[in-house]
């Protein structure tokens, strides 16, 4: 999240880019509160103050041998803790609401990235391939996997849910083949693979801007650990309240992991086969890097999406996302999209990411 600190001293670009991200956050509530915290805090450091003054005082009082009037001192020590410990009660809430307030702002975007009030406004920054044409009339994949007898849509309805899906012989094969395909490729650019945790906590989820504004969209367990939307919250909450050495960065991770979306608000979008699932597989890239070499680990990250597409010979485009359509942890973002016959349009494929320190 940004820095309390940061917000006051520069609220009015962030004001500013709230308005380019179509985004309302309520600044009003966060002077009062910041102005009620404040002034919690003066007080009970003006209490803490005194009391060591008196407590002071007690200790000179017995060594002259004034027991009576120590004790008297005493009670007022006594009623000044009491206070005190009235107001570390108030103050532990307001800052609860304070940070929870802070959590529901997004990041900054970057200085260049696009200001647009929507997806409609996305540049397209290149182009790679050529879309097939066809001399006959193709099948959607929901069909043709069908046909082939390699996704059962059914059978995933039957076993879970709407948008579950079942992927068998050459259909599974092929899932399997694609994901050792991917890590071979990252392990070649000198990334290191883990094997994560399909469940998370709170906090790991609040590292990564999930929560509290997307608890909507995960599936939770009746023990307070949710399903992950993507590797990336396992990866990057890897060094949570660490502190790396920057002769150590780069750092790059990437791993696989079944992923799991409510995908809550999206009925009736690209709801049909594969796409917009509650369940779906994914490769997942993550890097640490200086602050200043950040910009460019972006680009280095998106051409390796790119390199998995090219080898693949999928047709794509890389756009950047505007200030109206960016993700709420990201302050740039690049997405890969690749062209798909049956929806004649491309559609996303990867999201490269720039989230600077806000994670």
């Amino acid at each position: 999240m940004l820095d309390a600190k940061f917000i006051k001293q520069n609220t009015d670009d962030v004001k500013n880019y709230c308005r380019n991200r179509n985004y309302t956050w309520d600044f009003e509530s966060f002077e009062t509160i910041d102005e009620e915290r404040k002034n919690i805090i003066v007080e009970v450091e003006a209490l803490k103050a005194k009391r060591n003054s008196e407590s002071q005082k007690i200790g000179e009082m017995m060594k002259a041998g004034q027991k009576d009037q120590a004790n008297e001192q005493k009670e007022e020590v006594r009623i000044i803790g009491d206070k005190i410990a009235v107001l570390d009660e108030q103050l532990a809430k307001v800052e609860a609401n304070f940070k929870q307030l802070l959590l529901t702002l997004p990041n900054m975007p970057a200085s260049n990235c696009p200001v647009g009030k929507d997806e409609s406004e996305n540049p397209e920054v290149r182009r790679w391939g050529t879309p097939r044409e066809f001399d006959f009339e193709f099948l959607p994949h929901w069909d043709l996997g069908t046909n082939l007898d390699i996704i059962d849509f059914e059978r995933g309805v039957k076993l879970a849910h709407s948008r579950f899906s079942v992927l068998r012989g050459d259909g599974a094969k092929l899932v399997r083949a694609l994901i050792n395909f991917f890590a071979d490729c990252h392990e070649e650019s000198g990334a290191c693979e883990h094997w994560l945790p399909a469940l998370a906590n709170k906090e790991t989820l609040t590292g990564t801007g999930q929560l509290p504004k997307f608890e909507e969209d995960l599936f939770k367990t009746t023990e307070g650990l949710y399903l992950i939307p993507t590797a990336e919250v396992m990866l990057t909450n890897l060094h949570a309240g660490e502190v790396l050495e920057a002769t150590d960065l780069p750092i790059k991770y990437f791993a696989y992991t079944p992923c799991f979306r409510e995908e809550a608000g999206s009925a009736g979008r690209d709801t049909r086969g594969l796409i917009r699932a509650h369940q779906f597989d994914k490769v997942e890239m993550v890097r640490f890097s200086h602050p200043k070499n950040s910009a460019q680990e972006l680009e280095n990250m998106t051409n390796q999406a790119e390199l998995i597409l090219q080898k693949l010979e999928l047709p794509y485009r890389v756009i950047a996302l505007c200030t109206g359509d960016l993700g709420f942890s990201a302050n740039f973002t690049y997405d890969v999209e690749v062209w798909l016959p049956s929806y004649n349009a491309y559609k996303e494929i990867s999201s490269c990411s720039n989230c600077g320190d806000f994670q």
